[in-house]
């Protein structure tokens, strides 16, 4: 490093050099800020009329707004290392459980951009919920925490690029009641899911969902808003989007829509023309390769997710890459809610116009043991729903949230946009599930799946880092 390559750039500048990266000032700033909980559907640009979410919306609408974007995983743990690491969820180990621990030798994206030369940081939710140090851990694999983003900002020498991470707590439960309506939110207004009963009681909660949501919306417009201050918004590549689906009955935890699609915003005016709405497959594990590749950097070679920067750069609206045409999610244990604390494992196939999902013990229950069903988020939808369930109007959302599910789901999207009727043993549709139970199968073996390639299944066994609340009736 000669004096010259010190005085021109900087120190940074003169690092990023040797490792044959963009100079300093010339990478983006890379700002993540995820929801705990949001479901793809509610945001105002995406449609809903109820929720107000100016930021997301000025994201989307500076930048692009991706309409099929999907977690890896329904449960907050999997889904977070998984954006972090890039990888399938049953790649991660212990990390493919809620309330686990993340092996150090996972390498994550925002510590091969500290390498880098990055600043990093993190407020509010990382990695997580769990405890990293037994997985070697001194800090939470999102970065080293900080108190806001003000503070983080700060602390960033000037001309370094810097990688922040916003986990926002909400809309999480658990809620206020009657927050929203509070607000000035009208329960006639709302738009009750297909897979939701219809009840006051359910709006109700809905509303305080989206107040929640709108909650979160304004911490990121404050982050938003700091950078534009400091000049420096053109060449940041700022993110929003979410963990997994909304904490509903038949929603989080389950690999439906409902569960998996999220909404996905992001603008960098330095290099991508904005007001853009791209229909291309993207997997949360898309997130960690480019952001690296962003950066200036190569994806590592474990991790399975695939950089869409070339759809960022493209300028094109639509279907972009055509090889995005589908994605896959996984579910292991959730929280200890089943006899014997076992959980209960899923993987799907998401097309265009299916999606196919095989249940590997199928003799469990998908939400947990009755009458609790503890997978779901205790709140007032799913009180009504099991207070209701032998009620004629609400006894089929019971069985969808809670029942038993055949070993194989198989959903025709373009008759059954909500995924309510299960036609895997239809004859007609014989050829579609074959084909992409053969599809699915081929994935996860090239990936290492040992739920398919006969290694160790570890996710029944492995230690739960939360507090258990007893099964009724087993103790603890």
């Amino acid at each position: 490093m000669d004096r010259r390559s010190i005085l021109s750039g900087g120190l940074a500048a003169a690092l990023a050099a040797r490792r044959g990266l963009h100079a300093a000032a010339d990478r983006p700033n890379i700002v993540f800020a995820i929801a705990d909980d949001q479901s793809w559907l509610h945001t105002s640009g995406a449609g809903d009329a109820v929720v107000k979410t100016p930021t997301i919306d000025r994201v989307a609408g500076e930048g692009v707004r991706f309409t099929h974007a999907f977690c890896c995983s329904p449960s907050c743990t999997p889904s977070r290392a998984a954006i972090l690491s890039g990888q399938d969820v049953w790649r991660l180990r212990e990390s493919g459980n809620l309330w686990s621990t993340l092996s150090k030798d996972i390498e994550v994206y925002p510590s091969l951009l500290e390498s880098a030369d990055y600043r990093i940081g993190l407020t509010g939710k990382g990695w997580g919920p769990g405890d990293f140090k037994p997985g070697g851990w001194t800090r939470n694999p999102a970065g080293p925490a900080t108190a806001s983003f003000d503070e983080f900002h700060r602390s960033v020498p000037k001309g370094q690029p810097f990688c922040y991470w916003y986990g926002g707590r909400d809309p999480h439960r658990a809620y206020t009641p009657g927050q929203g309506l509070a607000a000035g939110l009208k329960l006639d207004d709302v738009k009750v899911p297909a897979w939701l009963p219809d009840s006051r009681e359910v709006r109700s909660d809905i509303l305080d969902y989206y107040f929640a949501v709108q909650r979160f919306d304004s911490e990121v417009g404050r982050i938003l808003s700091t950078i534009e201050k400091a000049g420096q918004l053109e060449n940041t590549l700022f993110v929003t989007a979410s963990d997994n689906g909304m904490p509903f009955p038949r929603a989080k935890t389950n690999l439906y829509d409902s569960g998996t699609r999220m909404p996905l915003a992001m603008r960098w005016p330095a290099r991508f023309k904005g007001g853009r709405v791209v229909d291309d497959f993207v997997s949360f594990a898309d997130l960690a390769p480019t952001f690296l590749e962003a950066a200036g950097l190569k994806p590592r070679p474990a991790m399975t997710g695939r950089s869409f920067l070339n759809v960022l750069l493209s300028g094109k609206r639509g279907r972009v890459d055509r090889s995005r045409d589908a994605v896959w999610t996984a579910r292991e244990r959730h929280t200890v809610q089943r006899t014997g604390a076992v959980g209960y494992p899923m993987r799907a196939i998401r097309t265009y116009d299916h999606l196919y999902i095989r249940n590997f013990a199928p003799d469990r229950w998908p939400a947990g043991d009755p009458p609790d069903c503890g997978d779901i988020d205790d709140g007032p939808a799913k009180q009504f729903v099991i207070a209701n369930r032998e009620t004629p109007a609400v006894a089929r959302f019971y069985e969808m949230a809670c029942g038993k599910r055949p070993a194989e789901e198989l959903y025709d999207l373009r008759k059954d946009p909500d995924q309510q009727v299960n036609v895997a043993q239809q004859s007609a549709y014989a050829e579609t599930r074959k084909r992409l139970s053969a599809r699915m199968e081929r994935r996860l073996k090239e990936t290492g799946d040992p739920r398919v390639t006969g290694g160790e299944v570890i996710w029944d066994t492995t230690p739960y880092y939360g507090t258990p609340r007893p099964l009724p009736g087993r103790g603890a």
